[in-house]
């Protein structure tokens, strides 16, 4: 049924706008990772994007310009006045008159992507229009949890003040057709307080499961280190773990902080490799022995947890990282340092079982495809 709505979505209606919080290009990070690869995947079935794109320190990307029928680009108004706001500032930045002047051009339907995005859901003057909705957290949750992680007293207080907007906020979601939520347990989370909400996983990268033949000399921590649950785990690994080991671990990712610069330094076996490009993270995540990914944070679905799984060798992580996904059983998890450490040692003289990409391929392919996920999302409109 899903495919036939979305074969006839595409014989009727071939342009679909999609409101994004960033720029997606490049793909460097969790949130921009599942927009770029669902752009890329709609177009390959022969859909116009017509894509909306609020601007704040990434540079405008011709690259998506190939992929698109038009991009449009909206500065992002940073103003501090706007954190008094009663709605969240994450959304209220993304406020724009323009973007509404161009989604009132037409009558296509349109993909909101993330509660960011979503100032204008409930406007007036889109009633009839047809209004999808792609979650990518529980936002509110996620937020409380930043807070709990954050050392700075001012990020603290900014954490608790938006996850407490947020969760407000989060009712315009009623003015939605569907929700797309990006994990199970999100939908699940969603369908006790809206209607039409689906499941559809995360975009991304892989389409194959290719992993390298041969042993690794390392061990791999990667992410966005200037969030505060990366630079959480990265601490962890390396205070709680690689401290009481002499294996190898390389951390990669944006903007390491001082504390974390500073443990590592305190280890000849332990680097940093700091504000490296996407490509150099991927050959890292490549020829690691084992990429090693806690987080503290069960929230939506870590992309780069997908991308180890799709092109790693073997995967060690703890329970939060996991949870609910669908992918325990293709990971090692353990809870404890302790555990954790012995799993290392063990897994790090072990060549990793080439049979045990057709069991990857079994459950990613099946369930973490681009080209189905495509299906399912059309299948919304």
């Amino acid at each position: 049924m899903e495919k036939e709505i979305g074969r006839r979505f595409l014989i009727m209606e071939k342009h679909l706008h999609i409101v994004s919080f960033d720029v997606p290009y490049p793909a460097n990070y969790g949130g921009v990772i599942d927009v770029f690869y669902k752009v890329k995947a709609l177009h390959e079935k022969g859909v116009k994007i017509h894509l909306h794109c609020f601007e704040y320190g990434r540079a405008e990307a011709l690259s998506l310009e190939s992929i698109c029928e038009k991009v449009y680009y909206y500065k992002r108004s940073m103003s501090k006045s706007l954190l008094l706001n009663t709605l969240p500032f994450v959304v209220v930045t993304r406020a724009s008159e323009r973007l509404m002047e161009n989604l009132l051009r037409d009558t296509y339907p349109i993909l909101f992507e993330g509660l960011h995005s979503c100032f204008h859901l409930n406007d007036a003057r889109l009633k009839g229009r047809v209004k999808i909705v792609r979650t990518h957290n529980i936002e509110h949750e996620y937020y409380k949890n930043l807070q709990k992680v954050e050392k700075s007293v001012f990020k603290k207080i900014y954490f608790k003040a938006e996850g407490k907007k947020l969760e407000r906020f989060e009712k315009v979601l009623k003015n939605a057709d569907a929700i797309a939520a990006i994990s199970k347990e999100d939908a699940k989370n969603l369908a006790e307080r809206y209607k039409s909400v689906h499941h559809i996983s995360a975009f991304h990268s892989n389409e194959e499961v290719k992993i390298k033949d041969g042993q690794g000399k390392f061990c791999l921590y990667h992410g966005n280190l200037e969030v505060g649950e990366n630079n959480e785990a990265a601490l962890y690994l390396v205070n709680q773990v690689f401290s009481k080991i002499k294996i190898p671990l390389i951390v990669a990712g944006k903007k390491p902080s001082s504390a974390l610069t500073a443990a590592v330094s305190n280890h000849s076996h332990i680097s940093i490799k700091a504000n490296i490009n996407t490509q150099d993270i991927d050959e890292l995540i490549k020829t690691a022995q084992i990429n090693v990914l806690p987080t503290f944070q069960a929230t939506g679905i870590k992309l780069k947890l997908l991308v180890a799984l799709f092109t790693g060798r073997h995967c060690v992580v703890n329970s939060p990282m996991v949870a609910n996904t669908g992918l325990e059983s293709l990971c090692s998890i353990h809870d404890s340092a302790e555990s954790m450490t012995k799993e290392i040692m063990r897994l790090f003289e072990l060549p990793f079982d080439m049979q045990e990409v057709q069991r990857r391929e079994g459950i990613l392919i099946q369930n973490f495809s681009n080209s189905r996920n495509v299906e399912k999302l059309l299948g919304l409109f």
